[in-house]
């Protein structure tokens, strides 16, 4: 559990591990309780280890690796839990205007962790950052120059770090906008709304004026949307809808990066308007390699977890709620749909070894028959978890009946063989 003593030690070996002279350190938080309190102890490690600390206060967290690209920070921290309950609190850590931090960075960090370094012979400085909330909307104005005015735009912010930020750019743009959980009490944030719990927006969107919503997570890196009667499109139906536009208007640069657990319905429709998919593993680290590697700019998760690198290497939901505005160029989002989603089941299948799947030759099989019955109108999926003992064993059909038959017959075999 994430307390002050290792947020301090994380601090120490965060900016110990950078091997530079004085490195200047950024720090965003979310609206959790925790958050002033585990935003001290990690700036006193930072001090400590002889960085000067640069505190935002309460931002989204895609805000952390924009500014520190902005101002050239050595190292931006992040101390949130993301889509989580108030109770839980985190530290992230992106490399200075690059994103995520290289194996190696990470790999010396946790080593120092456990073997801390000396104090430096001089402490750094802590000080506010008191202009990192206007350069953040700045720069999102800068990038999104598209005009809202005459919409009208519901906007759940979980409780959480868009609460400010994200109808301040919604009105700068020109939109109505009807703000819902914006109202954090440090222990409200993800509770019953955000991007984790749509029903109260698409409830909300459905009975009012507004013509299209988005929600966000608690520390702003997702978004989902829903249209004028309240139906949630997720992270594959936005991406969609963005690359169909930079398609067609030739600004794609390239394909898009996307998870093995995008739906199906994804991959058929880009199939059809001709543009290429790379398929990686879970994690939003894995599509921006991909994208770098394949030198294109969109990407993203079914989560709403959606990377622009032409904007941020990281991924923005509120950046990603005005890319879809611009795709959509003033149309009903229900209009201009480019994917219908495949009926999906998962299960996850408790097990004593979830590194056994691998040898699990039975399942395979079974898992080969069911392919090749699906080839061309669906797939399987499965795959261990990386933290728990289970194995996911997900299908999608082209009927929810379908769907549900074949996950069960697999997660049965998975159980049978495994459990």
């Amino acid at each position: 559990m994430l307390d002050a003593e290792l947020a301090l030690a994380v601090g120490r070996a965060g900016t110990a591990a950078l091997e530079v002279e004085r490195p200047q350190v950024l720090i965003v938080r979310d609206t959790r309780e925790s958050g002033p309190m585990l935003e001290s102890a990690l700036a006193a490690g930072i001090a400590e280890a002889g960085g000067d600390v640069h505190l935002a206060g309460v931002l989204p967290t895609p805000a952390a690796a924009l500014l520190s690209r902005r101002y050239g920070f050595d190292l931006a921290a992040v101390v949130s839990a993301s889509h989580n309950p108030y109770q839980d609190n985190g530290i992230k850590l992106f490399a200075g205007g690059s994103g995520k931090l290289d194996d190696s960075t990470e790999a010396g960090i946790e080593r120092l962790i456990h073997e801390a370094p000396p104090p430096a012979g001089k402490p750094g400085r802590i000080a506010e950052l008191r202009s990192a909330e206007q350069d953040y909307l700045r720069a999102l104005r800068s990038a999104f120059r598209i005009d809202l005015s005459g919409q009208r735009i519901a906007l759940d912010c979980a409780n959480g770090a868009t609460y400010r930020v994200a109808g301040e750019i919604f009105t700068r743009l020109g939109a109505e906008v009807e703000l819902l959980a914006a109202e954090p009490d440090g222990r409200n944030i993800n509770r019953d709304c955000g991007s984790t719990s749509t029903g109260m927006l698409a409830e909300h969107v459905a009975g009012s004026e507004a013509t299209l919503g988005f929600a966000f997570d608690g520390d702003g890196d997702r978004v989902l949307a829903v249209d004028g009667s309240g139906r949630i499109y997720d992270g594959d139906e936005m991406i969609a809808v963005i690359a169909g536009e930079r398609h067609a208007a030739g600004r794609l640069n390239g394909g898009i990066a996307v998870t093995v657990m995008s739906n199906y319905g994804f991959h058929l429709a880009m199939q059809e308007a001709g543009v290429e998919v790379e398929v990686t593993k879970v994690g939003d680290r894995y599509v921006l390699e991909a994208l770098r590697e394949k030198g294109w700019e969109l990407g993203g998760e079914q989560s709403g977890h959606i990377i622009s690198t032409d904007y941020a290497p990281t991924g923005d939901g509120i950046a990603a709620a005005l890319m879809l505005l611009g795709s959509l160029g003033g149309r009903e989002l229900a209009e201009v749909s480019v994917m219908e989603k495949l009926p999906q089941t998962l299960v996850n299948v408790t097990v004593a070894d979830r590194g056994a799947i691998e040898r699990a030759t039975v399942v395979h099989e079974a898992v080969e028959r069911a392919e090749r019955a699906l080839a061309g109108k669906g797939r399987v999926l499965l795959r261990p978890s990386g933290t728990e003992p289970l194995v996911r064993v997900m299908v999608e059909a082209p009927t929810a009946e379908e769907a549900e038959r074949v996950c069960a017959e697999l997660a049965d075999l998975v159980r049978a063989e495994l459990g």
